[in-house]
């Protein structure tokens, strides 16, 4: 056991963390953030991706223990008071969320695609995302809803918000 401190979507813990505990199980077990999947437990899938201060991990496979000290977005930290942050707003209008168990990593994979490149190509967003495995959509809306969310970040951008 080693205690960690750790900032989950803007808020510090410092918990006693098994060695060998995922970040996965510690956002969904000991957080009772279950936005974060868990499907293959490999990290070849994309459902349990999230942010470590700011870099797009598989939480399956990083152990817990190698976030203390970071900043750490799940999908729980995307939408705010207000509403939902333009990338959820997207996949929503794109039709983008068919079972919506590999929403979540989807989403967290895109908002690592815009906060380095605001204005993707189609192709550049194919390649962000062929570490997402959808069983659902065939990727063609979720593509529509980067898309989308780009133009809607960009849009906010402009207009100051």
């Amino acid at each position: 056991m080693r205690n960690i401190q750790i900032t989950v979507n803007g808020t510090g813990y410092s918990l006693l963390v098994n060695e060998k505990r995922s970040l996965a199980d510690f956002l969904r077990k000991d957080l009772n953030l279950i936005g974060t999947k868990i499907a293959c437990n490999s990290g070849h899938c994309g459902s349990c991706n999230v942010l470590v201060d700011g870099k797009l991990v598989k939480a399956c496979i990083l152990p817990a223990v190698k976030a203390d000290g970071k900043k750490v977005l799940t999908i729980e930290g995307l939408a705010t008071p207000d509403g939902l942050h333009p990338i959820q707003q997207a996949f929503i209008e794109a039709g983008a969320v068919q079972c919506g168990y590999c929403t979540p990593g989807m989403i967290l994979t895109a908002k690592a695609l815009l906060d380095r490149n605001p204005d993707p190509t189609e192709e550049e967003i194919k390649q962000a995302i062929s570490g997402n495995l959808c069983r659902c959509t065939g990727y063609v809306k979720i593509v529509e809803a980067v898309l989308l969310a780009a133009k809607l970040l960009r849009t906010a951008e402009r207009s100051g918000q």
